[in-house]
């Protein structure tokens, strides 16, 4: 019997010529420092090539029509199931999306209302629910007489016929924001008061509006309200103007109909043709719930079916637990003949709805935003999509899974992993957090180091073998013997000492009114289960109305009162992705390759060729590689296979053309490089190399500082984990004076190894010893141990949570019977 895939002489990315095997019908864990090579081997390996080989049974017409994996680089892999993946950052869905569409549960409920539903007639009566609507026969109404169709389930269809018209589906309006039309009433209409008609219409607008009986030579403060009324809102009368041109002496008479503020605004709207036309815009644009659906996306026809007494958009508001409790009893509610095919309707919801509950999801509604949930829940979503359907005999590719995941919450996903393995499933589980690793069946252990320095297998066997190996890295971490306190929490005492920063806000969401108070100058973990009110109450309010307050704006309507004497800058480090296109590098973004640039040009032999700084630029320079333009790659098509991306086969990716390597800079120990073979350097190669370089070597120790040592520096930023990603953000924040700044970081753990959480930690203690003020979402244990300060929200999920119900120092969190973190301390 067939009972591991065999992994044979892999060398994707850092792979070192592997050979490995991974049990099938198991969960294996995939574990190692970040850069090792554990998404080379999972995801470059045994998903590239158990989705490539499924892919390659299909038709060469349908797999033109798909996104295929390229074959990877491995000598050999056997025994390989058909694989799905579970990627660590799901794609953004756009604003069509909301989690019924994105879970497909609304096709279930649509389906309810649209057969069981009791629809109304055109005179404004309901007739019972029917069979004659599954039948396609028209209802009559028992009132009035009249016969009428029910609608079918796309016209309940937000995203199709049941769009409401004045929004189409999509729930918000753009509307012209009236502040932004005069930002400044110093100014008088001659000197350009009126924004939109400077940048969105001709200047002549001034004159026509002087021909309204508008004084365009004083102050705009200073105008009647009559006056200001026509500049806003104006009639469109045709006025007689003589016309002098800035330009020239030239002048002439014209026949000009006025436009006032807000119509060039509207007029410039509906003419926008691309994003460039669109920025020049939006400015001057807010967006507002559509006051027609009142941000339901819906129809009035689609709103009218009620089922159990409410209707379509009322179902889609509530929370997934009470969704499906109320689906429940609904065949219940209908006469004897509806019921089987009311179950069967029901059932078809509950099933999908109940993986989402068990993943700790049911405090979403159905109308909730796709776009505002967070990383860990739409990779939830993703995983209760992909699991469905019990089928047998798949590999799934979990890259993270506990991204997002409170550890109470970790009990259900490790549910779910275990009944696929028990219907025959494999699972190929790469994380760091030990709560999830725990579970794993078996673990391979990727490193010893990064990048370079790893590649290689250091570990592997049951999870008490690998506690038990010596060569283990995450092993004491497994077993608890690895000290998670690594730096010293401030006395209670003490902690505000430095001051305080003060939030009272009113409702918002699910999250209830709050008063919190944080500490400045110290490290504060946000902490709650999932759904439980944390990015609302840090990014939507405190961050928001810091942002507010510092460009002296109004504060956000919510938010009550904010008090935070002495701040000038708050920063939100987040896990986006840096950079959109491989011309992004690390070196670029920690604003190495300007200094080297400019070292390059001062070489005698580029002094020679007469090259200044710029031509050592990849993305324009004239030493840029001509095959690829720089980008160190070609994208071959060919066809009905997947598109290839190779090296370049001229500059074998390096970027530059050959005579880049002939210019070479030579450091004060004699050795020479040429700025592609300096980039093909990681950072701490780089620094023994520029050592005697002050400007260059100051930024790479930052880098190493934040143990981002083993990245090269041309290694493209789209590619960098999200940990890696945030902390290269901070590149330009260390070793300045940081006492009137606030850092936001919003889950900073993500893509972390134990011993990476021991560096983020350091780097969080180099802001702090400069008097910056630390405000950390996060789920990772050993991150809200070494915390000042935790604030703990709940006690569950969405209408449930939205509370703070414990603070304190994590000794007095442990102690809190309230505390859910409490509990796992």
């Amino acid at each position: 019997m067939i009972d591991n895939i065999l992994v044979r002489g892999a060398k994707v990315h850092n792979l070192k010529n592997i050979d490995v095997d991974i049990p099938l019908h198991k969960i294996v864990g995939i574990a190692g420092v970040s850069g090792s090579g554990k998404s080379s081997l999972a995801l470059g390996i045994l998903y590239a090539e158990g989705s490539r080989r499924y892919l390659e049974a299909l038709s060469t017409y349908t797999r033109r029509r798909m996104t295929q994996a390229s074959e990877a680089a491995v000598d050999e892999v056997l025994y390989v199931p058909a694989a799905l993946a579970l990627r660590q950052r799901p794609g953004v869905p756009g604003i069509r999306s909301t989690f019924g569409t994105g879970t497909e549960l609304l096709n279930s409920l649509r389906l309810m209302y649209s057969r069981l539903a009791s629809h109304r007639c055109p005179n404004g009566h309901y007739a019972k629910p029917s069979l004659a609507v599954a039948a396609g026969k028209a209802l009559v109404c028992p009132e009035c007489g009249v016969s009428f169709y029910a609608p079918a389930a796309e016209e309940l269809a937000f995203n199709s016929q049941g769009a409401c018209p004045e929004c189409s589906g999509t729930g918000m309006v753009r509307t012209v924001d009236m502040n932004t039309l005069v930002p400044d009433d110093s100014l008088t209409i001659d000197e350009g008061a009126v924004a939109p008609w400077n940048s969105l219409m001709w200047s002549l607008m001034t004159d026509v509006c002087r021909e309204m009986g508008v004084r365009t030579d004083i102050p705009f403060r200073d105008l009647t309200e009559k006056e200001k009324e026509i500049v806003y809102h104006g009639p469109a009368e045709k006025k007689h103007i003589l016309y002098q041109a800035k330009k020239s002496n030239q002048a002439g008479e014209l026949d000009f109909t006025y436009y006032n503020a807000v119509y060039t605004v509207k007029n410039a709207l509906a003419k926008v043709k691309d994003e460039k036309g669109m920025k020049r815009v939006e400015k001057f644009l807010k967006e507002d719930v559509c006051p027609v659906c009142h941000g339901t996306r819906l129809s009035q026809k689609a709103r009218y079916p009620k089922l159990r007494g409410i209707t379509l958009d009322e179902a889609c508001t509530m929370a997934l637990s009470d969704l499906v409790e109320w689906v429940q009893g609904v065949p219940e509610s209908l006469q004897e003949e509806l019921r089987p095919m009311a179950e069967s309707i029901c059932s078809a919801f509950t099933n999908t709805a109940k993986r989402l509950l068990e993943l700790g999801l049911g405090y979403l509604s159905l109308d909730r935003s796709a776009a505002t949930l967070s990383t860990g829940e739409r990779q939830r979503m993703q995983l209760a999509r992909a699991v469905r359907n019990r089928t047998t005999g798949v590999l799934y590719v979990m890259d993270e899974p506990s991204i997002g995941l409170h550890p109470s919450n970790i009990k259900g996903l490790t549910g779910v992993m275990n009944d696929l393995v028990a219907d025959g499933n494999s699972i190929i589980l790469v994380d760091h957090d030990t709560q999830i690793l725990k579970e794993s069946d078996w673990i391979v252990e990727m490193g010893p180091q990064a990048g370079a320095e790893g590649g290689y297998v250091i570990a592997q066997g049951t999870t008490d073998s690998v506690m038990r190996d010596p060569v283990s890295q995450i092993g004491p971490f497994l077993s608890g013997e690895a000290g998670s306190r690594i730096r010293h929490v401030v006395d209670p005492a003490a902690m505000f000492e430095e001051g305080s920063i003060y939030l009272s806000t009113g409702a918002i969401h699910t999250v209830k009114p709050l008063e919190i108070q944080i500490p400045k100058s110290r490290l504060t973990a946000v902490c709650g289960v999932s759904g439980s009110g944390k990015t609302t109450m840090i990014l939507e309010s405190l961050v928001s109305g810091l942002q507010a307050q510092l460009v002296e704006k109004p504060l956000p309507d919510h938010v009550k009162t904010l008090r935070a004497d002495g701040i000038r800058h708050v920063k939100l480090i987040d896990a986006t992705p840096i950079g959109i296109n491989v011309r992004s590098t690390v070196a670029t973004y920690a604003g190495v390759h300007d200094e080297l640039r400019k070292l390059y040009s001062k070489t005698p032999a580029a002094k020679e060729r007469k090259l200044k700084a710029g031509a050592f630029s990849y993305n324009t320079g004239s030493l840029r590689c001509p095959e690829c333009n720089g980008t160190g790659e070609v994208n071959l098509d060919v066809q009905f296979l997947p598109d290839v991306n190779i090296p370049c086969p001229d500059c074998k990716g390096s970027r530059y053309g050959d005579e880049a390597y002939e210019i070479k800079l030579t450091n004060k120990a004699g050795e020479s490089a040429s700025l592609p073979e300096l980039m093909a350097m990681n950072v701490d190669t780089a620094i023994e190399f520029c050592k005697d370089m002050k400007s260059v070597c100051r930024k790479l120790e930052v880098l190493k500082t934040l143990g981002l040592g083993y990245l090269t520096l041309g290694e493209e930023t789209p590619s960098l984990s999200g940990g890696e990603a945030q902390r290269l953000k901070l590149a330009n924040e260390i070793g300045k004076t940081q006492s009137d700044s606030v850092f936001v970081f919003d889950e900073p753990s993500i893509g972390l190894h134990p011993l990476d959480v021991q560096v983020l930690l350091s780097v969080f203690q180099i802001l702090l010893d400069h008097g910056a003020t630390l405000i950390v979402i996060e789920h990772d244990l050993d991150v809200i141990r070494n915390a000042d300060y935790i604030i703990d929200m709940g006690p569950g999920g969405g209408e449930s949570g939205g509370r703070i119900i414990a603070t304190g120092t994590p000794e007095e969190i442990r102690c809190d019977e309230e505390s859910v973190t409490g509990w796992y301390f």
